[in-house]
This record gives structure tokens, sequence and C-alpha cells, in this order.
């Protein structure tokens, strides 16, 4: 990677991955591609930006050609719960807008990162110690299109030699951006109740357990497999990567150990638990681990302790 384009450069991957790229490349060779929502603070003062709906290939080929983008970090999606909400916004983004971003690296010789997530999976895949190559046949629309978004990156590898690579994200927990209408925002929103109400109300069923991941191994698992040798690649796309899996009554005791006055209570939100019940409650993660090197640095009491330190000062508690 040498100049770098990141589509959803304002949302909560982008925003912090798109930072830790400038770090490491130079803050003028990775542009910030935003489309409705503009960056503020470093994401403005530290590099380029521009307007890239991923759903106008013209715009995103010129953009490219531009700034003689050899990478694309593909982070423009519609999330599972908005996606269930508006299905047709949903295929609009992650797949034609997908397909535009793949056209356009052929076209000028981009590699591309792309994430998948455990949303891929559905109720008839194995929900323990989910492995890499198994059984895929999701039943919400934000599944549907990352299933169809690890073929389509296949695809292009095979058929056109376009050096395409992702992940299956689990659940993404960051301190700095808030998540935008996924299924497991829970594990984020947890933490800023916690600090300001001492008090929860969950949307998730206690039990339900669901991978998750802090932003900072995030982070490192994006920038590691780009930087991988292609060679030590089998699968290339959608590796299963995951950190710690936990349900609501862990995540909150493990606050609890921090803040004792912390309580919690449940409302059970039907259409995202339906969601979170098809998708696995951990994943095998050992061919990221075996083919890039793939280790997460942070499990759920250390993930805890940054977490609330570090929202204690921003939200000033």
């Amino acid at each position: 990677m040498k100049r770098i384009l990141v589509t959803g450069a304002v949302g909560q991957i982008g925003s912090e991955l798109t930072l830790a790229l400038r770090g490491i490349y130079g803050n003028g060779n990775v542009v910030a591609g935003i489309n409705r929502t503009q960056p503020e603070g470093a994401l403005k003062e530290t590099g380029p930006f521009e307007t890239v709906d991923c759903t106008d290939i013209r715009q995103v080929a010129a953009v490219v050609a531009k700034h003689k983008v050899d990478t694309i970090i593909h982070l423009a999606a519609i999330l599972s719960a908005v996606a269930e909400a508006k299905p047709n916004l949903a295929w609009e983004v992650n797949i034609n807008g997908l397909y535009n971003v793949l056209e356009v690296a052929r076209e000028h010789g981009c590699a591309v990162f792309t994430p998948s997530s455990i949303g891929a999976f559905g109720p008839t895949t194995p929900l323990d110690d989910t492995p890499q190559d198994t059984i895929q046949r999701p039943n919400t629309m934000y599944g549907v299109t990352k299933v169809s978004g690890e073929l389509l990156c296949d695809y292009y590898h095979k058929r056109f030699g376009v050096d395409t690579r992702g992940v299956r994200y689990p659940g993404i927990i960051s301190n700095v951006t808030l998540p935008g209408g996924g299924t497991t925002d829970y594990a984020v929103e947890i933490f800023y109740e916690a600090i300001k109400h001492a008090k929860y109300t969950c949307y998730i069923k206690a039990g339900t357990f669901l991978d998750m991941m802090y932003m900072p191994d995030a982070i490192k698992a994006a920038i590691d497999l780009m930087e991988a040798d292609a060679g030590r690649l089998k699968h290339r796309n959608a590796f299963n990567v995951t950190a710690m899996s936990f349900d609501p009554e862990i995540i909150a005791g493990e606050i609890k150990k921090r803040i004792p006055r912390f309580t919690w209570d449940y409302q059970v939100d039907p259409v995202r638990q339906a969601i979170a019940e098809t998708w696995p409650n951990n994943m095998d993660d050992s061919a990221a681990r075996e083919e890039w090197g793939w280790k997460p640095a942070y499990r759920l009491p250390e993930m805890t302790k940054d977490m609330i330190e570090k929202l204690s000062v921003k939200l000033k508690k």
C-alpha cells in the first residue's frame, strides 16, 4: 500500500483506520472518502478528503485517478439493523457499490480490502467454533449482501487478478466513534450508559453470545492482512477473525467490577434479537492465524479497563 482511498471514512471503523493508515503511510497518501457526513477534527486536518459515493462509479474512478490510488479500503456499507429496515438501500450500497469499487480496481490496478461480517452466517451455520469454510445461508438482507460480497471479491481475484482481501469482522467496540445501526451496537452503548447514568437497558437477551473485537485489533487486522505475503493466503477474502465472545450479562458484570453502582435490565428488540440468534456464538479464526499471523491484543478485561478509562475522560466523568 502506497496511496490509499478509504471509503466510508467517517464511519465507526473508517474514522480510526484512516488516521492509523496516515500514521503509517503518510498523511498525504491516505484519502478519506466521505459521502454525506463531513469529516471533523484530525480526520479533516491531517490529510485529503474527497466526496466518494460508491454507488457512482464515475465518482469513484475520478478520485482514484486524481490521487493515483493503488489500494482501496472499502468500508462504505449499510449495517444490519438499518439494512432490514431499508433492504433496497442495503443492496444498492453493499452490492452495487462494491461492484463499482471492484470495477474501478480492475481498471486501475488497485488492491481492495472490504470487510465481511459474522452476519454472513445464518441459522443453519454451526454456532460454536464456526469454521472458516462452512454453510452460509443468512436470512437477513445484510447477511445476503455480505455473502454476495465475499463471492464477488473471490470472483474478481480469480477472473481478473484483482488483489482482493477481507475479514469477517465480529461486533466492533470503540471509544471514539459510535456505531451506526448494527446488531452488536449494545456492546458500545453499554459503556456510555454505565459511565453517564450507571444504568443500561439492553435490547439483546441475556445468554445471547456474540463474537466481539476492540477497535485497535480491528484496525490491526485490516493492516496486517493487506501487508501479508500474498503467497501465504489460501482464502484471501472473508477470514474469520475474533478476539472475545460474551453475552450481555458477562460484559455488564465486567463493567460492574469497575463501576460498582452500575445496574442493567432488558427490553428486547425482536428484530435485532432475531438477527443475533442467527450469528455465531464464537468463530474459529485459525485460518487467519495460520495464513497471516492474526493475533488479537485485547481480551474482555483489558478492553473494559481501556474503554472506561478513555470514555471517562471523554465524557468528563
